[in-house]
């Protein structure tokens, strides 16, 4: 049976990500660190559409330079060879902790300091990685995510951020990629329902299903004792997904999903009734969903 399964996955390999009646999807993975990118490669993803820079924190002693996670990103965007590669920008905090960060203990740190906000308060760390995130960006087609959004000013202060290290490299001659995409993580209930406002600042959406669960049903998802009542199938999570979609493409961006609901086979033809363009899943989860895509008929 595994054989079989193996090889009913092996026919769809190097075909497209498109439903019988033609709706096309975006089918990318997520990868922590360029160790996975082999494995990107081989499970036939057309595209990164979250790369977890945090990992590049999580996995050094110190606050990583910029040399090497411009290396990083730039080897992720070079053997993608002109595939969009998503990468967020750090999210530390919450359950992943880097003790030479030094924040401060909290009650709750899935609601304190963490993601943007740590980045808006300490500017110079942002601007770090913003540096190697555009250098890089001349080497393949990188994008840019903000996570942990949840108003319009968080938005525009990252892309004055941005716009001044876009002049300090004008100013040096260092190239970029001028037209790279910029988007956010919709992962708070505040971001979706702002979604409206929101699209008009971006050029994509990535919804993050897996805090958004949390948010909007105020659980904690590291409280396994709670598990009988954290639904990710839940009616109100999947309205916000659908508002998001819908507030989206009226803006005229684009946009994915890149949490676990993404690869959850059960809700792939609701995501793709509600219009959801992009896909991103853990690299064996890839064929799966383009068998799953390519079974479904949308015009019935």
């Amino acid at each position: 049976e595994e054989e079989l399964r193996v090889a009913a996955l092996e026919q769809v390999r190097g075909v497209p990500t498109v439903t019988k009646d033609g709706k096309k999807i975006n089918l990318y993975a997520n990868i922590g660190n360029p160790g996975n990118l082999p494995q990107v490669l081989a499970n036939d993803a057309e595209g990164i559409g979250l790369f977890r820079s945090e990992f590049l924190y999580l996995e050094s002693s110190d606050y990583p330079t910029e040399d090497q996670q411009f290396e990083a990103y730039k080897q992720a965007a070079e053997a993608l060879d002109g595939k969009t590669v998503v990468i967020r920008t750090l999210d530390i905090g919450a359950d992943k902790k880097v003790d030479y960060f030094q924040l401060d203990p909290e009650e709750n740190p899935a609601m304190g300091m963490r993601a943007i906000r740590i980045c808006l308060t300490r500017v110079d760390l942002f601007k770090t990685q913003l540096r190697a995130l555009l250098r890089a960006s001349a080497y393949g087609k990188i994008a840019i995510m903000f996570p942990m959004i949840i108003s319009v000013w968080e938005v525009q202060r990252c892309k004055e951020i941005l716009n001044e290290v876009r002049q300090e490299l004008d100013e040096k001659g260092i190239a970029y990629d001028k037209d790279m995409e910029i988007g956010i993580m919709v992962e708070t209930p505040a971001a979706a329902v702002m979604s409206e406002e929101l699209a008009k600042e971006v050029d994509f959406f990535s919804i993050g299903s897996n805090d958004l669960t949390q948010y909007t049903l105020a659980i904690d998802r590291q409280q396994t004792q709670l598990d009988a009542f954290f639904d990710p199938h839940h009616p109100a999570v999947l309205k916000l997904i659908q508002m998001t979609i819908e507030n989206g493409h009226k803006a005229g961006i684009w946009v994915g999903i890149c949490g676990e609901l993404g690869a959850d086979l059960t809700l792939t033809e609701t995501f793709l009734r509600m219009g959801v363009d992009e896909l991103s899943v853990s690299p064996p989860s890839v064929l799966p969903l383009r068998e799953k895509v390519r079974s479904l008929d949308l015009s019935k």
